[in-house]
């Protein structure tokens, strides 16, 4: 527990004061409409949509989690989720306009878009209520509880009381300002949170106790965790954090923030976008600060902590008023965190607050729209103003809070929530990618692969069969799991998509005049209106993708590098930095290039 200086507090409440006056100060705008309230009129710039995308995935549990993973796999074990940046570039180049395009109010309005029918209807509300509720919670939950071990840490909180400090102020100006408020503060949230984890991993590799930076990664404990890459004589290891993340991961799972083909929060930010262009620009800025800069301040400290905290005994024995149902490795990072003097000890526990209550806030008005507009104007009244969406709007943020809140409470550690989430999102992502390019694809196909995955998951985690199946003694190694879940989830749904009756030539035509999706896999559909007098392409745009999905894989090569060349610098690897940085400008050049010609619409 760390003792607060005046000045400390002072520049808590500060924060606070600042987060809560934009709330209230935007909450008459927002109150307009439900567009307002959820998309701010359309009318965003991609630079404030991009930073508070970075600030939504700031979060408090990401530095816990990464934290974990160090602590637990080495530096090469954060590829579970380094590999979402092949999704995250496939939403820049090539989803992000056709979502912008699209022009619906939320991602899961796109169903009847897409699909038509009763099926379409089901799979709205459904969706609505599955992601937007408990999907949501789960995230949140996740969230709030690495809030409640930073507080535990600390300041010495109970769960309860980190609960209602953290969530009342968070879910007033959510309420309050809606979409408008949550990215105005994301602005602030952006820059707070980067001054508080630079400072902290400045700050605590000086420590005694450490030394400095080299002496570091000089040390017993952090030899073997420093790796980028995983030992390619591990088989285990090279399959579990390399290979399925890459191979398979990026594709067939869902996660919030990272789904394939967009969606979720991040569609949100590209539908509030001022046109294409401002949405495919907030994507980009996004995926390079969020994988190549952002991550290493998280590390070094998580690298530190294994000097401090060599094991799960010393953190107990440092913090033995945590409980034994919250004690992991992702309790490391807070542990650190108590190090730090009066000033930067305040800025730091402001950046805390800042990322907690940029993601939930988010989360909240994400899941709200996904209440409002997909579920209680659609199944409950059809006829509500937009002053009684607004209102349905602000009570279901508020409920949200109060439901994650309560499940946060039971979990353990940050890890275990990201591995359930990835596994009940496993296969699914194939047909998010597939479905604007792929007539064939209807709504029973998302529907299968939904229950399909949701139930192969719950199975295989929470019954004794997934054990017997999946483990050391088991009949296939417990990285065979998340394979297996994506395998029958695509068998079941493409079965299931020939085995059901295509959407009607009406919902597919009309969906491709708006979308103008081209490709091979609309030919039949085209081919089809053309027979018919029904003209459904426009001639003066072109088919972007396969540019798109070139400037995809030099986007990988621009990121990675960067991320790579910022690792080789801390690490003192000069040589090999500055090669990299020679790629990062190469390719920078040519993705470039190819930008234009996707803006062009070239072939």
């Amino acid at each position: 527990m760390v003792n607060l200086s005046t000045f400390d507090i002072a520049l808590i409440i500060v924060f606070f004061a600042i987060t809560l006056f934009i709330g209230i100060y935007v909450s008459k705008q927002s109150g307009k409409s439900s567009v307002e309230y959820f998309l701010s009129g359309r009318s965003m710039p991609w630079w404030l949509l991009g930073v508070s995308m970075v600030a939504t995935t700031f979060s408090t549990d990401t530095p816990n989690l990464v934290t974990d993973i160090v602590r637990t796999n080495g530096v090469s074990g954060n590829w579970v989720w380094w590999a979402f940046l092949i999704t995250g570039l496939l939403t820049v180049f090539v989803y992000a306009k056709l979502w912008r395009k699209s022009n619906v109010n939320t991602d899961i309005e796109f169903y009847e878009l897409r699909y038509g029918g009763a099926p379409a209807r089901f799979l709205r509300s459904f969706r609505s209520i599955y992601l937007g509720i408990i999907f949501n919670i789960l995230a949140m939950a996740g969230v709030t509880l690495a809030a409640i071990k930073i507080g535990s840490v600390m300041l010495g909180l109970q769960p309860w009381e980190t609960v209602v400090y953290a969530g009342v102020i968070t879910v007033t100006f959510s309420a309050l300002g809606g979409f408008k408020g949550v990215v105005y503060t994301d602005f602030i949230l952006f820059f707070t949170a980067m001054a508080g984890a630079l400072g902290a991993a400045y700050y605590l590799v000086g420590l005694p106790e450490i030394g400095s930076l080299e002496a570091l990664l000089q040390h017993e404990n952090v030899v073997d965790k420093l790796d980028i890459l995983p030992d390619f004589t591990d088989k285990e290891a090279l399959i579990t954090l390399l290979i399925i993340p890459l191979a398979v991961q990026w594709w067939s799972s869902w996660y919030p923030g990272a789904e394939p083909g967009g969606g979720g929060y991040i569609a949100q930010r590209m539908l509030a976008a001022k046109n294409e262009n401002h949405a495919i620009g907030a994507t980009f800025f996004f995926n390079i600060m969020h994988y190549a800069l952002r991550p290493w301040p998280w590390i070094i400290v998580a690298l530190a902590s294994l000097v401090i905290f060599p094991d799960l005994a010393s953190i107990q024995e440092a913090f033995p008023n945590v409980t034994q149902d919250k004690l992991g490795h992702d309790l490391a990072y807070s542990a650190m965190l108590t190090k730090l003097p009066s000033g930067l000890l305040g800025l730091v526990l402001a950046s805390l607050v800042a990322a907690y209550m940029s993601t939930i806030s988010t989360h909240l008005n994400w899941g709200a729209s996904y209440i409002v507009n997909d579920f209680y104007k659609q199944q409950i009244n059809k006829n509500a103003t937009d002053k009684q969406l607004v209102r349905v709007g602000r009570l279901s943020t508020v409920i949200l809070m109060i439901c994650s809140a309560l499940f946060a409470i039971v979990l353990t550690n940050a890890l275990q929530l990201f591995d359930i989430i990835l596994m009940f999102g496993a296969g699914t992502g194939l047909i998010f990618i597939l479905r604007w390019f792929w007539w064939r694809i209807n709504a029973w196909s998302e529907i299968s692969a939904m229950f399909v995955s949701g139930i192969v998951s719950m199975v295989l985690a929470f019954t004794r069969l997934g054990d017997y199946l999946f483990s050391d003694s088991g009949l296939m190694p417990s990285y065979a799991k998340f394979p297996m879940i994506v395998l029958l989830t695509t068998i079941v749904w493409i079965m299931v998509t020939y085995l059901t009756k295509p959407e009607t030539n009406m919902v597919l035509q009309n969906f491709y005049k708006k979308i103008q999706p081209g490709g091979p896999g609309w030919s039949k559909v085209v081919n089809e209106a053309e027979k018919n007098n029904i003209k459904i392409v426009d001639s003066n745009e072109g088919w972007s993708v396969p540019s798109g999905i070139v400037a995809m894989m030099i986007g990988c090569i621009f990121i990675y590098s960067i991320m790579f060349a910022t690792g080789s610098l801390l690490y003192g690897e000069y040589s090999r930095a500055f090669i990299l940085l020679g790629v990062v400008l190469v390719s920078g050049f040519i993705l470039i290039k190819l930008w234009k010609k996707i803006r062009a619409n070239v072939l």
